[in-house]
């Protein structure tokens, strides 16, 4: 199997081309290949597959072999991939995903190379049941959540994949090992969650950790970047657009009043191609 390790903002995938559908493996190989030691390595394995209502669908499996509804580092990496292997030919695309529907991205290109990607990401859910959340509430706002006797509050957004988001006080030294996984697997969320871990910087920065659902501590979580910037504006603690600061690097993430559609922008990067054997 050929594929292209690729990352964003540290965030890294397989991505793996040509095939007709998702392989009734796909579970198993990302197991073994997202492996740090005994694979490739990575956070997850994605698939860009044949779309009927886009350019392109993606499918992405988690590290641990669970399916991810939606990723906004990854659709980043496919889109600039399907544009410098000259599978399309527009600096605007459309991608699949089973989470979001049809994406509409924007690629930023020089010299045929893509610097940037602006994604839109949708409109973010907030009623608890859909996100879902067992709480009946739209939004979840604020709502307290207790874990081995420590009391954190989260609000709740769903980017196609769900997310809870609670501020501390210092998200950059925060225990994430500690906290991040009790909380995922939390009663209150019935297909696990997202844990981001915010701190306010100003009304335009926001400093965030995350815990992925399925992944563990990653480097950037773009899907977690958009419902950080959902959940601070619901807050009253940000501006309708600010940067988010990740371990690996920053987004430009925008909730837009008029069509209440949230658009991310970022870089993506390829690391290296190679080939296994599966």
């Amino acid at each position: 199997m050929e594929f292209t390790k690729m990352h964003g903002l540290g965030n890294d995938f397989i991505i793996v081309f040509g095939e007709d559908e998702l392989p009734g493996n796909a579970p198993e190989l990302a197991v073994t290949l997202c492996n740090r030691f005994f694979g490739i390595g990575a956070d997850g394995l994605v698939y860009i597959l044949p779309s009927q209502r886009g350019d392109y669908m993606m499918r992405i499996m988690n590290s641990d072999g669970s399916e991810a509804e939606q990723c906004g580092n990854a659709i980043r990496c496919v889109s600039k991939y399907v544009y410098e292997h000259g599978l399309v030919e527009s600096e605007q695309l459309v991608i699949e995903t089973i989470g979001a529907g049809e994406q509409k991205v924007t690629l930023k290109v020089t010299d045929g190379v893509v610097e940037s990607v602006t994604v839109d990401m949708g409109e973010p859910v907030l009623s608890g049941l859909q996100i879902p959340v067992a709480i009946d509430a739209e939004p979840v706002l604020n709502h307290p959540i207790e874990a081995d006797g420590t009391e954190f509050n989260f609000t709740a957004v769903s980017m196609g994949n769900p997310h809870a988001v609670i501020y501390v006080d210092d998200a950059v030294s925060f225990d994430l090992g500690t906290w991040g996984p009790k909380l995922e697997v939390h009663p209150l969320f019935p297909r696990k969650v997202n844990v981001e871990f915010a701190t306010v910087v100003n009304r335009g920065h926001v400093d965030m950790r995350v815990w992925e659902r399925g992944a563990g501590p990653t480097l950037a979580c773009g899907t977690g970047a958009c419902a950080t910037l959902v959940s601070s504006v619901l807050n009253g603690v940000t501006d309708r657009s600010a940067v988010i600061s990740l371990k690996g690097g920053d987004l430009f993430i925008e909730w837009n009043e008029e069509d209440n559609h949230v658009y991310m922008t970022g870089p993506a990067q390829v690391v290296y191609t190679g080939s296994v054997d599966v």
